[in-house]
């Protein structure tokens, strides 16, 4: 069958971990076997497809958006397929399971710091391995799929392509799609065997900077703390010499960063957010995933790709589940003439 040219295509197909955020406000994270006090409890988006669908959602994104995944038979993942429903996500690739439980985690939120620690079940997601993914019955432009490292079926070896996301990607590829990819930030050494086989069948390679030094080797934090932003740059050109074909966007408290397959930088500061106004960070990774791919599905121009994804980041900050302090895509953009942009991060400025 011949692939469709991505310019008859339309929309964002998401794919991976589907998940319900428990949000615990606490005033202290404790020692063990010491007590802290939960302030508050919300429930919320999480995983990657489901947080970066609902941002788009709630963008008003003028291009379809679906689902693909595993949940459980249970309350939760009629939750989730009720969300969907009512977020305008075609759930016709996400399934329900008897065979475990839809993943849920318990997200234990500072409210002095916004700082988040995971407690994670990984549920059903732990079982899908995208066989009953046919690309070639969807009409999407991008195919997103997080988070590697966080997916068991798909994290495994495949003998041709590395492992069985990689063999999932480069499906997607041969059917027509654009594909992206995000990891989850764990602290291991899986990031060279399970992540990088994966970089082959990916245009757009979205990462923190946990995340891009874990998987190259580079280290992007200073030991005070700073971004260095020449081993930023050197991660960059590594992970396209890993065989990213297009873009490398790289993220982080401070901004963005992206380097294109022709060598182009472009670089975003984040906006000078008061901290009275971040009530969690939570899903703020996504939020800036959301938005550079809501601007490349509609071909804009890189920097602002990256000015929209800073913008829907700091809306994300402003609630502490993942997805529900983002409004209209002209509200995210709103913020940066109310809080403006930081100093520029570009060492060449």
């Amino acid at each position: 069958m011949k692939a469709k040219s991505p310019s008859n295509r339309s929309g964002l197909l998401g794919g991976g971990n589907w998940i319900v955020d428990q949000v615990k406000m606490i005033d202290v994270y404790p020692q063990r076997e010491r007590l802290a006090n939960i302030s508050s409890q919300s429930e919320g988006t999480g995983g990657a497809p489901y947080n970066v669908l609902a941002d788009l959602s709630r963008l008003g994104a003028p291009f379809p958006l679906s689902g693909a995944g595993l949940v459980g038979r249970d309350a939760f993942g009629n939750q989730i397929l009720a969300d969907c429903l009512r977020l305008g996500i075609d759930t016709k690739f996400l399934r329900a399971t008897a065979d475990a439980p839809t993943s849920f985690t318990d997200v234990m939120t500072e409210s002095a710091s916004g700082v988040r620690t995971f407690f994670h079940c990984r549920g059903a997601n732990s079982l899908w391995d995208g066989k009953d993914l046919d690309f070639t019955k969807t009409k999407a432009k991008i195919f997103h799929l997080g988070y590697l490292l966080l997916l068991d079926a798909l994290d495994k070896e495949d003998k041709n392509f590395g492992t069985k996301a990689a063999a999932l990607l480069a499906a997607a590829q041969a059917a027509g799609l654009k594909t992206s990819v995000d990891t989850v930030s764990e602290d291991s050494d899986r990031f060279t065997r399970v992540v990088t086989p994966a970089l082959k069948h990916v245009d757009y390679c979205i990462l923190n900077e946990i995340e891009a030094g874990k998987t190259t080797g580079f280290k992007i934090r200073q030991a005070d703390g700073r971004l260095d932003t020449v081993s930023l740059r050197h991660a960059a050109g590594a992970l396209l010499q890993c065989g990213v074909k297009e873009l490398v966007v790289i993220h982080f408290p401070e901004g963005g960063f992206a380097r294109t397959r022709d060598g182009k930088d472009s670089w975003q500061s984040s906006l000078n957010l008061p901290q009275k106004y971040i009530a969690g960070s939570a899903g703020a990774g996504d939020a800036f995933c959301a938005g550079v791919l809501y601007g490349l599905h509609e071909n804009w121009e890189l920097q602002r790709c990256l000015l929209t994804g800073v913008c829907v980041a700091a809306a994300s900050l402003s609630h502490s589940t993942c997805t529900q302090g983002v409004g209209t895509l002209d509200a995210a953009l709103a913020l940066a003439k109310k809080f403006k942009p930081r100093a520029p991060l570009d060492p060449d400025v």
